[in-house]
């Protein structure tokens, strides 16, 4: 059955009030027991005593009474007033003595009689029964009073009926006494009584408060840790899930929220499991981070495209077909899968996106949405020099690619990099899309790998590409055309900056002499200057590009209006 957790919260909270509502109505029950014991003993017990002290009282204000109106009788006094006045005061205190008793009697039967009684009645019972004794005593005694009041006091019976009379009230009083201390022992023990049970009322109330938190407690602790356990465990999960681990499964122990929340849980991190294999899949044969926006943005597999400036790097095997003549499939194969993956380790690693793999050409660009505007031309024009320093690496395992273990040909690149506007999306057919650019700064980047070949180069950059890294890597330049009908200046990746040896900084600044004497048409100092160069590095191609050149100019002058620019007919 399944319970909300609101559900739950307010039923503790219930089962709390209902606890600490029985615990107090127990204990105002008890409390109003005890206030009914204080209302029974200041009403019967404390009465009764009373009145059994009152009786006693009167029956000795009665003898004095009585022994007043003997004296003035024996005095013979004339003052009958007087005598009447004591004759009515015996009466009265008689009287009020035997209301006295009677009203003892009556509080006493009357707790008899009230249901809450401290287990005395037998002791009260008794009790009566002796006040009832003292009452025909009592009658006696005032039988004996006004006998004797009404006899002279030199009677000859007067004497003697003094003495009986001192003899019952003595025995009365003695009795009536013996009573009211027996009344005090019974209304001291009901007050005892009601101390010990008011005593009982406050444990009882202090173990019920107890037993109610105690259970309160527990329930609510139970029902904590049933709410905080999964959601820990959820924390835990998510944590997992955070650090890679897609085969989180977390048990549902639960039907309500939290148990819907788990569940869920779990469908989402099969979901992402799902996802992260099509990434693994895919991701051999598409850059992850593509299959991961596509994924993750399906709006980049819209068929619109979007124009933005990028970053477009194209890297080939140098003389390629030679190469690969006279190797078994099997060979090549591993020759270029391992040659494809040292050059895309540093464009994976520059957050480079690879867009595809064209025979021995690998093919890659940089920028939005995958890296920032102003960073991508120098993050690639570092992945071309990482290139190059991989090579040598590439080199030394080619015997182990190829089973030989001599006449191995040399291996070499040419990179090719550009940076411009281009359209970047989704392109293909209805069933096969790939996720591409295309545009001039594409072509250019292409053309830049042939232009390697003119110059003797391994690493050429686009103008626009080289104002983005002046401040991290070394470039040289010199003007060319690449089947465009305006001229590109381009320049040549060097080195980073502070990692250029001193030999190819001269080199660099000699070079650039003798490129503006060369644009002067100065063929001589050119010459001069580019055989200079030779000097520094004597295989430094551009230099012998240039000297090529020169003794194609001499031997045919340019026209007047020649700018320098030399154009290439193909890639």
């Amino acid at each position: 059955m399944r319970f909300p957790i609101g559900l739950k919260i307010f039923g503790v909270a219930v089962g709390l009030l209902v606890l600490m509502a029985a615990a107090a109505l127990l204990s105002m029950r008890m409390t109003r027991t005890v206030d009914g014991q204080l209302t029974i003993i200041d009403q019967n017990y404390f009465p009764a005593y009373v009145a059994l002290a009152q009786a006693n009282i009167r029956s000795v204000e009665e003898s004095a009474y009585v022994r007043r109106l003997l004296l003035a009788i024996a005095e013979r006094g004339d003052n009958a007033a007087k005598l009447d006045d004591l004759r009515q005061q015996v009466a009265s205190t008689g009287k009020a003595s035997d209301e006295d008793i009677a009203n003892a009697r009556q509080h006493i039967n009357r707790q008899i009689a009230d249901p809450l009684d401290f287990d005395d009645n037998i002791a009260l019972a008794r009790l009566d029964d002796k006040i009832e004794a003292l009452q025909g005593e009592r009658q006696r005694l005032a039988v004996l009073a006004n006998l004797l009041a009404a006899t002279s006091a030199d009677h000859p019976q007067a004497s003697e009926l003094l003495a009986e009379l001192d003899d019952r009230r003595d025995d009365f009083n003695r009795k009536i006494d013996a009573a009211r201390s027996e009344m005090r022992r019974l209304a001291g023990v009901a007050i005892n009584a009601t101390r010990a049970y008011q005593q009982r009322v406050v444990a009882i109330g202090i173990a019920l408060l107890a037993i109610a938190a105690v259970l309160g407690i527990t329930v609510a602790a139970a029902v904590t840790l049933g709410l905080v356990r999964p959601v820990r465990r959820l924390l835990l999960g998510t944590a997992a899930v955070e650090r890679g681990a897609l085969d989180t499964v977390i048990p549902i122990t639960s039907r309500d929220e939290i148990g819907q929340l788990t569940r869920s849980f779990n469908s989402m991190v099969g979901e992402l499991r799902v996802k992260a294999q099509i990434r693994d899949i895919f991701g051999k044969y598409v850059d992850p981070r593509i299959v991961a926006r596509l994924i993750d943005r399906p709006e980049l597999t819209d068929a619109k495209g979007s124009r933005r400036e990028m970053t477009i790097f194209f890297c080939d095997m140098k003389d390629f077909t030679a190469f690969s003549e006279g190797m078994t499939p099997a060979a090549l194969v591993n020759v270029l899968n391992r040659f494809m993956t040292v050059m895309s380790e540093p464009v994976r690693h520059h957050n480079g996106i690879i867009d595809k793999y064209i025979g021995d050409e690998v093919m890659a660009f940089w920028g939005p949405p995958f890296t920032d505007a102003e960073k991508h031309p120098a993050l690639a024009c570092l992945a071309a020099l990482d290139q190059l320093a991989a090579l040598g690496a590439f080199r030394a395992e080619l015997p182990e690619l190829t089973g030989l273990r001599r006449g191995i040909p040399e291996i070499d690149i040419r990179i090719g990099i550009a940076t411009g506007d281009a359209v970047v999306g989704s392109i293909g057919s209805q069933q096969t899309r790939n996720y591409t650019v295309i545009g001039d700064t594409v072509n250019l980047a292409s053309r830049l790998v042939g232009a390697n070949k003119s110059y003797g180069t391994r690493a050429l950059v686009s103008e626009a590409t080289s104002r983005f890294i002046a401040d991290l890597v070394e470039t040289r330049d010199t003007v060319i055309v690449v089947g465009k009908t305006e001229p590109h200046r381009i320049f040549e990746l060097i080195g980073r900056k502070g990692e250029v040896d001193s030999d190819r900084l001269a080199l660099r600044d000699a070079y650039v002499e003798a490129l503006g004497a060369y644009r002067r048409k100065a063929w001589e100092e050119a010459r001069a200057g580019f055989e200079g160069c030779l000097t520094i590095v004597p295989d430094d191609g551009p230099s012998k590009a240039f000297l090529s050149r020169i003794a194609q100019f001499s031997a045919d002058t340019p026209s007047s209006n020649w700018d320098g620019v030399w154009s290439l007919a193909g890639k």
